[in-house]
């Protein structure tokens, strides 16, 4: 992030042989997402990653991302969104009664970033796969040991062609990638078999597999097998971690900012009043939480980076950029510049979203968790949702603070996540729903 302070806002960068131009001007940042996108494309991915993250949305380009991304769309439109609210909250208060074991007093300490992981993981395995979910849970079991086995690569040295050797840690990669496939395959084939005899319950969500496989049998040569297994690949690898760093930010700075978190449950009680869980309408009408939900993503955005690539010759800025060159768009540093967020671009400010996003700081381009365009994050409205209802069952319940033992040390493995774990310590409140429990 300092680079950009010594060297300015278009600045060259050396990743060995590849070169790449650092572009934080939010001007130009608009010209490569929106106004002139049709210049450029997105890379491809580590290796790693795009073994994790499939051939689905996050890496697919032109005519077949715009027609998978038609058909995957109503999933996330959030009149289906809303229909995931008991969804969302029976797992979260799952969660909680597990808390309540593990103290007999009325504080326990958790260590939340690996409880938000799991919480996530139910949701999207929901979302993803809705009546097949015990199913779907399984797959994504396989596909969570994956991600692991990616984490621990990540933080070796890359020598070039490694994963090929068949070393312990690759066999057993190859081998969780041939049993996810398979199951996805086996439950795409039973859901095809049942789909002519199931009708979709009145208000039940949409779900994932269910649009691929409804669009799949329509036009079987647009949308394949192959192609529904890696588009619930990469719905898993882009929504787990997105969400679960979401609501694990978000907590550590409630806990490190008190006043905040008094302002936020006071909205949450003061909303829902009475009622011991929140409804989809509720949710919407939480500004304070949406407004510290931001505030979490601009310190601490799920993705720290992206890059783009000129498919032409073009000019940017006055600039020539000759073609194939890569453009590093620092989400991090946009984020936390003071030139446009004000000399308090460090600390954490929620009030300065009180007049909504477009006019937090002093560009409108300033604030891009979710990326830019038409390929911003198709998941977004589904990971607020979900950290929005998540917050205000527990900010209902608890108080909470940091534990002694938690370490600030954001670091970038893949994505931003606290290096040490997030401890927490949440001390029950007295609940007048509930006061046997809280």
């Amino acid at each position: 992030m300092c680079d950009q302070f010594l060297f300015g806002a278009t600045f060259l960068v050396w990743f060995g042989p590849t070169v790449r131009l650092t572009v934080s001007d939010p001007d130009l940042i608009r010209e490569i997402f929106t106004t002139k996108s049709e210049l450029y494309e997105k890379i491809e991915a580590h290796p790693l990653v795009k073994q994790l993250e499939g051939d689905g949305l996050l890496s697919l380009k032109g005519e077949k991302w715009a027609h998978h991304r038609k058909i995957i769309t109503p999933t996330f439109h959030m009149e289906n969104l809303k229909l995931l609210v008991p969804v969302v909250a029976k797992s979260v208060m799952d969660m909680l009664e597990q808390w309540s074991t593990m103290s007999s007093s009325d504080e326990v300490e958790i260590e939340v970033s690996e409880w938000f992981q799991t919480l996530t993981e139910d949701v999207i395995t929901r979302t993803a796969f809705g009546s097949s979910y015990e199913d779907g849970k399984a797959i994504f079991r396989l596909q969570a040991q994956q991600m692991v086995l990616a984490a621990e690569a990540f933080q070796k040295v890359s020598i070039p062609g490694y994963r090929f050797f068949p070393t312990r840690r690759n066999m057993n990669s190859w081998k969780l990638d041939k049993e996810t496939k398979k199951s996805l395959m086996k439950l795409i084939d039973r859901r095809r078999e049942n789909s002519g005899n199931l009708v979709q319950e009145k208000g039940s969500p949409k779900d994932l597999l269910g649009l691929m496989i409804q669009a799949s049998n329509s036009c079987p040569n647009a949308v394949t097998v192959h192609d529904i297994v890696e588009e619930c690949k990469s719905f898993f690898f882009a929504g787990k971690q997105t969400t679960s760093n979401l609501l694990t930010w978000t907590t550590v700075l409630l806990a490190m900012h008190p006043h905040w978190q008094v302002q936020a449950r006071e909205e949450v009680l003061r909303v829902c009043g009475s009622r011991e869980i929140p409804t989809k309408d509720d949710v919407i009408k939480l500004k304070t939480l949406g407004m510290i939900l931001n505030e979490s993503l601009r310190l601490y955005p799920p993705t720290i980076a992206t890059i783009r690539r000129s498919k032409t010759d073009v000019e940017l800025g006055g600039y020539k950029i000759p073609r194939g060159t890569e453009l590093l768009i620092p989400i991090l540093a946009l984020h936390h510049d003071q030139t446009i967020w004000g000399n308090d671009a460090n600390e954490f400010n929620p009030g300065r979203f009180s007049d909504g996003v477009a006019r937090a700081a002093k560009h409108s381009i300033a604030f891009i968790p979710f990326g830019l365009g038409v390929r911003t994050c198709i998941g977004q409205n589904l990971a607020i949702l979900q950290a929005k209802l998540t917050l205000a069952i527990l900010l209902q319940r608890f108080s909470f603070r940091l534990a002694p033992t938690y370490q600030h040390a954001p670091t970038v493995l893949m994505l931003l996540y606290p290096q040490y774990g997030a401890p927490i310590i949440f001390k029950r409140l007295l609940n007048p729903i509930h006061p046997s429990t809280y």
